[in-house]
């Protein structure tokens, strides 16, 4: 083998680590929990190359409003769509879109873009008055 075909082989072994590592492995950042503004349990989330933090805990039978702010243009990222509550919503690049409704049950529901290429977990608790959301240690990948 020449040097040109070692290197080639060699980049195309790093490429493929780094795919799995980054769509199977990667931990992204730590689940997020609602912080709760005039009634409203409210979570900031950037799009950009996927939905950070792609874990988000809310309690159960309070309004919640997730504000996404779409920071690219690929088309992916387009729409967000949670269809166990019946939400699919544009996104428009470089601006924020506030998608709300009221989360009727504790349990995990996946919300993901318009491609579902793009995922996230909704982590939703019971609400209880000695109970606060903590971080989920459920990670949502496929």
């Amino acid at each position: 083998m020449s040097v040109a075909q070692y290197v080639v082989t060699t980049a195309g072994l790093a490429a493929i680590v780094w795919v799995l590592w980054y769509f199977l492995w990667s931990h992204g950042e730590p689940a997020a929990a609602a912080a709760t503004v005039d009634g409203v349990q409210e979570v900031h989330i950037v799009v950009k190359g996927g939905y950070t933090p792609d874990t988000v805990v809310v309690r159960v039978g309070q309004p919640v409003r997730l504000q996404f702010y779409r920071d690219e243009t690929a088309d992916c990222s387009e729409r967000v769509v949670f269809e166990d509550f019946g939400i699919d919503t544009a996104l428009p690049a470089f601006q924020t879109t506030a998608v709300e409704f009221t989360p009727e049950e504790a349990g995990e529901f996946r919300f993901r873009c318009g491609m579902n290429m793009l995922k996230g977990l909704l982590v939703v608790e019971p609400a209880t008055s000695d109970r606060r959301p903590s971080a989920s240690p459920h990670k949502f990948h496929e």
